[in-house]
């Protein structure tokens, strides 16, 4: 497949979980939280297209760039109903750091990174993938179930958030981790739960939507460090 096609194929996938939300809002009058996390998660999925299409970092960041615009731009306009909150609020700029996150992890872990030797978007999908399922699905259960709460470093979270957040975060990175550094089961195991303990940790600690960034770069470091 050439660049060309994997980078129709990265705006038909992105487009269609937007356009999906949209009507799901519109239509089924689904709640704002719920559909910008619905977009979280499956916007995520970009990566694994990614990794397995774009032959460079030089083609794979032109989809977070354009994103990073249109992002920007909803967020100062309300474009994207279903993705804002509260138009120009600094406080839902996560929307905005989810593109700033893959735009950055391309440079970091592609095949011919600029900036690191020896990486592979593996190591992208495992921070993108846990901060997306992790993140989007922790926000879901904490908004809506979330009774006990906590707060550290001005960032209040719930228990039964940071929980999903470890189950939803350990998942993906178990099925990413077994085939993608070839570990027996028991190994991967304990090598995916390390990782989302550190994403959870990570996320619990995080304010002000930063997360989108902190969770990703961690988890992918953190795998760089131990797996490498």
């Amino acid at each position: 497949m050439t660049d060309t096609y994997a980078l129709i194929l990265s705006f038909v996938l992105v487009f269609g979980v937007i356009i999906a939300s949209e009507i799901l809002v519109k239509v089924l009058r689904l709640p704002k939280e719920e559909s910008r996390k619905l977009v979280h998660i499956g916007v995520s999925h970009w990566w694994l297209l990614a990794m397995f299409t774009f032959s460079s970092w030089r083609w794979a960041i032109i989809p977070p760039i354009i994103f990073i615009i249109l992002n920007l731009a909803s967020w100062w306009t309300g474009m994207f109903s279903s993705m804002e909150r509260k138009p120009r609020d600094p406080a839902s700029l996560g929307t905005v750091y989810f593109p700033i996150a893959l735009l950055l992890m391309v440079l970091l872990t592609w095949q011919d990174s600029p900036v690191l030797v020896g990486v592979h978007p593996y190591l992208g999908a495992l921070g993108i993938m846990a901060m997306g399922y992790g993140d989007g699905f922790a926000a879901l259960v904490g908004t809506k179930w979330g009774r006990h709460k906590f707060s550290l470093l001005g960032s209040t979270k719930s228990l039964e958030g940071s929980l999903t957040m470890f189950v939803a975060a350990l998942v993906p990175l178990l099925l990413l981790i077994m085939p993608g550094f070839a570990l027996a089961p028991l190994s991967a195991l304990a090598a995916a739960a390390q990782l989302a303990l550190a994403a959870t940790i990570v996320e619990a600690l995080t304010p002000w939507g930063l997360d989108n960034l902190t969770v990703p770069f961690a988890v992918t470091l953190i795998t760089y460090a131990i797996l490498l």
